[in-house]
């Protein structure tokens, strides 16, 4: 099954993350009672990895991050591209997604924050009995 994937680099103000954590825990359910297959948001825990010399872009490198902030890294995984646009389609029409329902601001800079949808080129799925490939085409 050829996956779609939309994906996400914020900087968060470290003294906001618990407010963070608290809105993306309402945004999974969200997500996942419209239809979205999978959602994940990580913290920036290992952030400047030894790659063995390997010079490389690091991810509060690409998000700009100051001093008092960090990276989180999200996404939510969806069956395709008309299944994500469906079920964000419902998403943004739920009433808990109307902005005078909200009790807080939101706790990160909406205008620095990264996004774009992905579609699957590879895409391996651990089953129970072992690895099997899901690349579109793949057998």
């Amino acid at each position: 099954m050829e996956r779609y994937v939309d994906g996400f680099v914020i900087p968060i103000p470290n003294d906001k993350l618990d407010a963070y954590r608290e809105m993306a825990d309402e945004a999974g359910k969200l997500w996942i009672e419209h239809g979205a297959l999978e959602y994940f948001e990580g913290v920036g825990d290992d952030m400047e990895p030894d790659m063995d010399g390997m010079p490389m872009m690091t991810f509060p490198q690409l998000a700009e991050t100051g001093d008092n902030e960090t990276v989180v890294f999200s996404f939510i995984v969806f069956e395709s591209r008309d299944h994500r646009d469906e079920v964000n389609a419902k998403v943004m029409e739920d009433p808990a997604m109307d902005p005078d329902s909200f009790d807080e601001e939101m706790p990160f800079d909406t205008e620095r924050m990264s996004y774009g949808g992905f579609r699957s080129i590879v895409n391996y799925e651990a089953p129970t009995g072992g690895i099997e490939s899901a690349t579109p085409g793949e057998k």
